[in-house]
């Protein structure tokens, strides 16, 4: 009798241990690139490849990544040119991607309302064939579209300009803002709207004062999202800038010599790129849940 009364209680031990183990498992499997990338930029070329892992155990930790970019506590007051160059390309970073987002959340909002409110027919077209057009442009491989952008952009003097960029990058990510955001504003009882409509507002009154509002945490989830995707984007980069308007992850990839790959520098500016991103996921983590409980991504 007492083995059975406290089984219940031993199997949700058992259970709430499997669970536990399994979720932290998880999350080293996700946070060990990261921890692999910043300790990398504190080796040496034997630390790298002999597989040195803890810091003061295995090997002793060195300014070497940093320094090679002129942003250590010794160099960060002298002149660099790789310090100056890492400067630029994050700038063009935080602009194209920054833009980008801005642009593909304003003009996929406004879509999104309209499939979500209104009802379309072109030709045998309705809401979902239109809803679902636009998710399979992200079906398309962007090696197709290689050969017409680069063909496009030298006709509109396009190459190497952060314009590009931004324009390209938003029609990128305005799928996936147009489906987020579709499933924010279907969450929002219409009857609100129609209140709005009888006080005297008119459709943009109630969009900008009533629907706005509410969805603004799922809009910041989308915004967050095509910023991480923009940010981390290395084809398009690659391919349509050369200079001028070269972003962070074409600087990352780059880094090789006759030596081989400085391991160490891609590994500094690897922890200089995810850092932004891991302080503003950390900032707007409210909104973050908000917009995901809110239904904004199914």
């Amino acid at each position: 009798m007492s083995q059975n009364n406290y089984s219940p209680g031993v199997n949700l031990v058992v259970y709430r241990i499997l669970i536990y183990g399994a979720l932290l498992f998880w999350a080293f499997l996700c946070l060990f690139p990261i921890y692999w990338t910043i300790t990398t930029s504190f080796k040496t070329a034997v630390s790298v490849t002999q597989g040195h892992l803890i810091p003061w155990i295995d090997f002793t930790p060195k300014w070497i990544g940093f320094r090679s970019l002129g942003m250590s506590p010794e160099t960060i007051f002298q002149i660099s040119t790789v310090r100056d160059e890492f400067l630029k390309r994050f700038v063009n970073s935080v602009i194209t991607s920054t833009s980008a987002s801005i642009l593909a959340v304003m003009l996929g909002s406004l879509a999104a309302y309209g499939l979500s409110r209104f009802q379309y027919k072109l030709g045998f077209f309705k809401n979902s064939d239109i809803s679902f057009f636009f998710l399979s442009q992200m079906i398309l491989p962007p090696v197709v579209l290689a050969l017409p952008f680069l063909v496009l952009y030298r006709e509109l003097a396009l190459l190497d300009t952060t314009i590009g960029l931004v324009m390209l990058y938003g029609l990128m990510v305005l799928p996936i803002v147009i489906w987020i955001m579709r499933d924010q504003f279907s969450t929002i009882p219409i009857e609100l709207e129609e209140a709005g409509l009888v006080d005297g507002l008119s459709v943009w009154g109630v969009f900008l004062r009533i629907v706005l509002p509410i969805s603004f945490p799922g809009m910041v989830a989308a915004f967050i999202l095509c910023l991480v995707l923009t940010w981390n984007e290395y084809f398009f980069a690659a391919l349509l800038t050369s200079a001028d308007a070269k972003t962070l992850p074409v600087m990352v990839a780059s880094q090789t010599g006759s030596q081989g790959i400085n391991w160490w520098s891609m590994a500094a500016l690897s922890t200089a790129a995810i850092a932004p991103l891991a302080i503003i996921g950390i900032f707007l983590e409210s909104y973050i849940v908000k917009g995901l409980s809110a239904g904004a991504v199914k």
